[in-house]
């Protein structure tokens, strides 16, 4: 659905030449056009407008002096840097340019009538006058001669094997003897001029030759090989023209045929067969077709025709028209009227063979003209609702209109045509923000017709629906109506006669005001007029466009755009160049168009889509190059990309790697966009989409969420992008639009939790229009049965980052439960007997399930008739209910409500066996109400209902609850049930106390035994726990004698010494059992040595002091000096041994020794004279091995965890296991500060000065040496937070490597802790300051 667009024209005239020009080539490396006449040759360069060389043929012989010679062909030689020239005469002469030296290197006596070189130029063909094709190297030396006209059909001929013939088809009426009539093909055409005609295909393997049968007299195609063997001939064509192209891919041969109410433009394959064709818009015998010529990439057919003499008509014209095809049907998008007399005449055509796009003409009177095209989308770019997202395609003196937002109608069908008196060659849109669905068209007669939507008078007869309409079918459509014509009114018609195409890039900027371009045809520079309609005085039916005030702008202008929105006009130069035209001005002008630092915009290269958007609220200008580059302003955001639109505040691109990415435009940075469109970068589900290969964006429907692609083979698929999607729901959704929100979410899968979590409050402040909007149960059914407690804002649909701070959501986080509760209360306000069906599915929905209320309320629907004719019935509404909810599911609940009315429904309307149920109820109805209850429960495995209802039914069944009791351990449970003084309770607590024990649980055992007055099991479970005085008091409580309780002391303390609890040992014997010395000797072991001191003087055995405290502080005081000597010791040694692991590991990382060693975690810290491989290294090798090699038991792997730091030298994790032992040296160090605080008082006390100012020092040093330590063990190289550059200009590929493996490699999370310092209590007072 393209059209081609004239990006700019360049002319160079009346080139200052003798005679006239008969044909010309390109010589694309110097930029210039050689052109033959019959005087010679000229060189010319028609960008500085100047001859370069002239050459002439006539002083050396080559072509007479009376003008009557002839040049067949001009080929420029690039391996050569000459030009061949071959003449009608004979002649093929060898120009140098530089020299200006002639040669010939050829002549034939008979004469030259074609001269066509190969694509490779590799070889030359040559038609000569008797004939016969001669077929010649570069270097003019002859392969082969062949005679033109051949007997054979060629070596592709046809192979038939006898069936399948056409003289035994059906035909229908005509019968067989048709069958048997051979068609005689016709005479030449008369305007043939009976020449050869030469096309090579464009890898140059294959020619054909279009000749005239000199038996027949018609036109045969034959096609050679490159060794000048016949391959095939066409079959016998009536009325075959003499035109013949060979598309430059390879696929067809373009010619044409004159058929008798047509002419047609013919495709032969390379076997000689006919392949399709298309019908050219003249009348029979009006036109002739002068040539055919494929642009370089084959998309474009240009046919050349000129009208014949006729009495009628005076003037005669010359069309170059240029046609392209798109799902089988061939447009035509380009038409250019010239003159067919005088010196407007084209004389000869040629596609530029490096530009694709860009077509060379020279016309007669020595003008030479150059049109450059590009593709582009011809579409409405309105953003509001009422814009109808029209597409428009030029189809000759059609246009083809589709309305996208009513209908999606594949090419070439479509929704309404246009039909115009002259060819189109422009369609554009209306600017004006309310008119954008109008359109002007500008035909190849230099007529404007503008069209308008609205009302019309009367019927338009231009105006024809398509796709749409007819048969009974009927789309409500806003069609336009044709307002006017308007006649261009130029200051110089000259330069329209000369260049047809003066005018070009019309841009409808307002109601009554057009921007249109022109470039100089003497200097690079170019022209904006601001057109105006105006009545016309010569007829009412016409207006005209003047000319109000115009403008010169240095430099070719080669796109124009407008905004809409802001009424900005952008224009780009050849060169890049961005301006901003005034228009609004009284006097038209132009400025650079500035970023907002005042530098101008330019963009490295021309773009062919150019258009004006917002991004985070400045005014960009975008553009797309013929590369794919994609520019915002003058950067360069991507370079990949293949089309473009934007949409609101969103920007679609198609990219390279066959992906649609959706981007929002508003409050982002240009950073933000590169990054996106760049390949590394990470993009959303929402914002990215992969397409079929070759995708190109057509249009995008605004408000909407269609967004239209076209395939390469022409057909068109509409997607929903995720981001249009989402962001026109949340439009909906803030407008409290349900209704359509709540259709696009269900047809496109959205999840329809979105309707609450896009706003919760709004949505629960409004479920009651909620429900009137969506007017459907089966809707609101669907809508319950997809809500979850999920999020779907912060987990499927997170919004865009510029929308802001999230909404609160509610905090206790049941959003399900609210949802249904308040959309439950809506309708039971609404209509409660509508909305049935809904309500019963609100209570299922819910986190826990209220089926005991929806059962409920179905069996009240049972014993009364439905009240209208919305309502729903009992059955009805139970056999709904068995959808949502599973038959035995529903059964259980059903029976979990003691009505046995409710539980026969539900299992009538199941597939349940009556001889399943009814046998279960009919016993149960006989059982007492509170037993029958209790079965029902036990049977349901509502085991504390059931005890419950046990408990009720008196002390007979106590001994059936019991047991129950001690089976689904409910002790809590049933202890509730009973009073505490009871013998039920009593029971229940010894068996309670009982499972406590078993379960190991001694001391919660005996506050239940104590509680219920079994004070003997009471004591047992304490004495067992280690809790002496619940235990001492439980003795008191059993009324125990002296001797009793000295017994049960000494057993107490010795649990207590078991448990190293030496103090509360000491207590209970210097309390309980009178055994003081036996407290004192406990106190001393457990350094308690002022504890121990007040019982020596509270029993006055000062004796004890010489005996054993004395003795027992000096022992304590070398016992901690051998301590610290010890860790002093270990923690020197470790810290040596870790600076030498993190030297060779620094070593090993210079080296760029990564990987030679094993790859496993720390690999790099193994000694160089370590053949330690790891665990982890050679476990690989053993991974296919059996499960009794493989598994480990629970004792091996606490095992292997014991030996995953190993301080041994060279092992893989040896610094971790350093940083682990250093840290328990520093952390054992620290716990000491109490006992040695309490031992260096008793020192002093007893005056032992030495020994405490010995351990005093040896204590400080220790401290002082971890202290000053610390920084240099866990350095913040060596923490996780630090993260060190692994890129820079001194890195290379190995250190990068090495660094990526180190960082695989890294310690777990595990370890993490190891690589952080231990904590030290600076604060902490333990020195005595008596000892300084």
């Amino acid at each position: 659905m393209r059209n081609l667009k004239l990006l700019r024209t360049l002319e160079f005239r009346d080139i200052p030449a003798p005679g006239t020009p008969q044909c010309f080539s390109l010589w694309t490396e110097q930029g210039t056009v050689l052109v033959g006449s019959e005087h010679g040759l000229l060189e010319i360069d028609p960008i500085a407008r100047e001859v370069k060389n002239d050459i002439s043929l006539v002083a050396e012989g080559f072509l007479p002096e009376d003008g009557s010679g002839r040049l067949v062909g001009i080929q420029n030689l690039l391996d050569q840097e000459s030009v061949c020239v071959a003449t009608a005469s004979g002649d093929v002469v060898l120009c140098n340019l530089s020299t200006h030296q002639l040669e010939c290197v050829g002549s034939v006596a008979s004469g030259i009538s074609v001269m066509s070189w190969s694509p490779d130029q590799e070889l030359v063909l040559l038609a000569t006058g008797q004939q016969t094709l001669i077929m010649m190297t570069k270097d003019f030396e002859p392969i082969l001669e062949q005679q033109i006209h051949q007997d054979d059909f060629g070596e592709s001929k046809f192979i038939t094997v006898g069936w399948g013939k056409k003289e035994t088809q059906f035909h229908g009426s005509e019968g067989r003897p048709t069958a048997m009539q051979i068609q005689m093909p016709e005479s030449a055409l008369p305007w043939d001029d009976q020449r050869p005609q030469i096309t090579w295909r464009g890898d140059g393997q294959f020619v054909a030759v279009s000749v005239v049968c000199p038996e027949t007299g018609g036109r045969k195609v034959r096609v050679w090989s490159r060794e000048l063997a016949l391959q095939s001939t066409s079959e016998p064509v009536a009325g075959l023209g003499p035109t013949l192209a060979w598309k430059p891919s390879g696929g067809l041969m373009a010619s044409t045929q004159d058929k008798p109410n047509q002419q047609d433009v013919v495709f032969f394959e390379k076997n000689g067969l006919l392949h399709g064709h298309f019908t050219l818009p003249f009348l029979k015998d009006k036109v002739k077709v002068n040539g055919l010529l494929w642009n370089a990439d084959s998309l474009v057919l240009t046919v050349w025709l000129e009208d014949l003499p006729t009495e009628e008509q005076s003037t005669l014209k010359t069309y170059v028209q240029l046609w392209t095809i798109g799902n089988y049907h061939w447009y035509l998008k380009q038409s250019l009227h010239f003159s067919s007399y005088g010196k407007n005449k084209p004389v000869s055509l040629m596609w530029d063979p490096v530009m694709p796009y860009r077509l060379h003409v020279l016309c007669q009177g020595w003008h030479y003209l150059s049109y450059d095209w590009h593709w582009t989308t011809d579409r409405c770019l309105g953003d509001s609702d009422s814009d109808l997202a029209n597409v428009a395609v030029i189809d000759g003196y059609r246009v083809l209109m589709t309305v996208f937002r009513q209908t999606v109608i594949p090419p070439p069908m479509y929704t309404y045509r246009l039909l115009f008196p002259e060819p189109v060659n422009q369609v554009m849109f209306s600017a004006h923000p309310q008119r954008r669905n109008d359109l002007a068209v500008l035909d190849a007669s230099r007529q404007v017709s503008v069209y308008k939507c609205g009302d019309s008078p009367c019927e338009d007869p231009t105006m024809k629906l398509g796709a749409v309409g007819g048969n009974g079918f009927q789309v409500p459509l806003t069609i336009p109506h044709l307002e006017k014509r308007y006649v261009i009114q130029f200051e110089n018609n000259e330069d329209q006669e000369v260049n047809p195409l003066k005018l070009g890039l019309f841009t409808w900027i307002q109601e009554d005001v057009f921007l249109a371009v022109s470039h100089s045809s003497a200097c690079p520079q170019s022209v904006i007029y601001c057109l105006t309609a105006a009545a016309s005085e010569t007829s009412e039916e016409q207006g005209q466009l003047t000319i109000s005030s115009s403008v010169t702008v240095d430099g070719v202008i080669i796109s124009l755009c407008c905004s809409s929105n802001t009424n900005s006009v952008a224009l780009q130069l050849a060169d890049g160049q961005i301006f901003k035209c005034l228009w609004e001005s009284p006097c038209l002008a132009v400025e650079p168009w500035k970023k907002p630092g005042g530098v101008p915009v330019q963009f490295p290269y021309p773009c062919m889509q150019f258009e004006l958007a917002m991004v985070a609220g400045e005014e960009c200008v975008l553009g797309l190059s013929e590369r794919c580059r994609f520019f915002v302003n003058d950067t360069e955001v991507a370079s990949n990309i293949t089309s473009f639109a934007v949409c609101g505040e969103f920007l679609l691109l198609t990219t390279h790697s066959h992906t649609c990415q959706c981007l929002c435009l508003r409050d982002t940075s240009f950073e933000t966009l590169q990054a996106g469109l760049s390949s590394s970068g990470v993009s959303s589900e929402e914002m990215l989409r992969k397409v079929e290969r070759g995708s190109r964006i057509v249009t995008v429907v605004p408000q909407d969420t269609k967004l239209i692609l076209q395939m390469p083979r022409g057909n068109l698929e509409v997607v929903h992008h995720r981001a249009l999607v989402l962001a026109q729901i949340r439009k909906w959704l803030d407008k409290l639009m349900f209704k359509e929100a709540f259709e696009c979410m269900r047809k496109l899968r959205i999840n329809l939790n979105l309707l609450h979590d896009h706003n919760p409050k709004v949505f629960l402040e409004n479920v009651e229009t909620f429900i009137k909007q969506i007017d459907s149960v089966n809707h609101i059914n669907l809508f319950f049965t997809e809500l979850k407690e999920e999020d779907v804002t912060q987990t499927m649909y997170p919004p865009p980052v510029s929308s802001g701070a999230q909404l609160p959501r509610n905090p206790e986080g049941k959003s399900v439960d609210l949802i249904c509760d308040s959309l439950r209360a809506a309708m039971e306000s609404i209509n409660p007997h509508r909305y049935c069906l809904s309500i019963l599915t609100s209570h299922v929905k819910k986190t826990i399930p209220e089926l005991g209320t929806v059962l409920q309320k179905v069996h009240e629907l049972q014993g009364t008739a439905p009240p209208g004719p919305d309502a729903v019935s009992a059955e009805e509404a139970l056999q709904y209910l068995l959808l949502l909810v599973d038959v035995n599911e529903l059964y259980e609940h059903s029976l979990g409500t003691y009505d046995f009315d409710l539980v026969l429904m539900v299992a009538e309307k199941s597939q349940k066996d009556p001889k399943e149920y009814l046998p279960f109820l009919n016993t149960l109805k006989k059982m007492d109400t509170n037993y029958q209850r209790f079965t029902i429960d036990k049977h349901l495995k509502r085991y504390e209902k059931a005890i419950r209802h046990l408990s009720k039914c008196g002390p007979e069944f106590f001994p059936e609850c019991l047991n129950l009791i001690k089976d689904k351990h409910l002790y809590k449970e049933a202890l509730q049930l009973y009073p505490g003084d009871s013998q039920q309770y009593k029971d229940i607590s010894m068996a309670y106390g009982d499972h406590l024990l078993e379960e190991q649980l001694r001391e919660p055992a005996g506050l239940v035994f104590a509680r219920c007055g079994a004070y003997e099991k009471a004591l047992e479970a304490f004495r067992a726990c280690g809790s002496w005085q619940q235990a001492l008091c439980m003795a008191a409580r059993l009324n125990f004698t002296k001797d009793q309780l000295a017994g049960l002391a000494r057993t107490l303390s010795g649990k207590l010494v078991e448990q190293r609890k030496l103090s509360d040992a000491a207590t209970v014997l210097e309390q309980y059992a009178q055994d003081y010395e036996e407290a004192v000797l406990l106190l001393l072991d457990g350094s308690a040595w002022e504890e121990a001191l007040r019982l020596v003087y509270k029993y006055n055995r000062l004796d004890i002091i010489e005996t054993n405290i004395k003795p027992s502080i000096l022992e304590a005081q070398k016992n901690y000096m051998a301590l610290l000597d010890s860790q002093t010791a270990t923690f020197c040694r470790h810290k040596k041994r870790l600076s030498v692991v993190r030297e060779l590991k620094e070593k090993a990382q210079q080296m760029n020794l990564g990987d030679e060693g094993p790859h496993d975690p720390e690999s790099d810290l193994f000694s160089e004279t370590s053949s330690v491989v790891s665990g982890s290294a050679t476990s690989g090798r053993y991974s296919h091995s059996n499960s009794r090699i493989s598994a480990r038991s629970s004792k091996n792997r606490r095992k292997a965890e014991r030996k995953k730091h190993s301080l041994k030298e060279g092992s893989p994790l040896e610094e971790l296991a350093l940083l682990e032992a250093l840290s328990e040296v520093v952390q054992s160090v620290e716990k000491l500060k109490d006992e040695v605080s309490r031992i260096l008082k008793v020192l002093f006390l007893f005056a032992f000065d030495e020994q405490a100012k010995e351990l005093q020092q040896a204590f400080e040093d220790s401290l002082q040496l971890i202290e000053r330590s610390l920084p240099e063990i866990w350095t913040l190289a060596h923490q996780p937070s630090s993260t060190t550059s692994i890129l820079g200009p001194s890195s290379t590929a190995n250190s990068i490597m090495a660094s990526y493996q180190q960082q695989k490699t890294a310690a777990p999370a595990l370890d993490a802790e190891l690589l952080m310092p231990p904590k030290i209590n600076k604060r902490a007072q333990w020195k005595l300051s008596l000892l300084e």
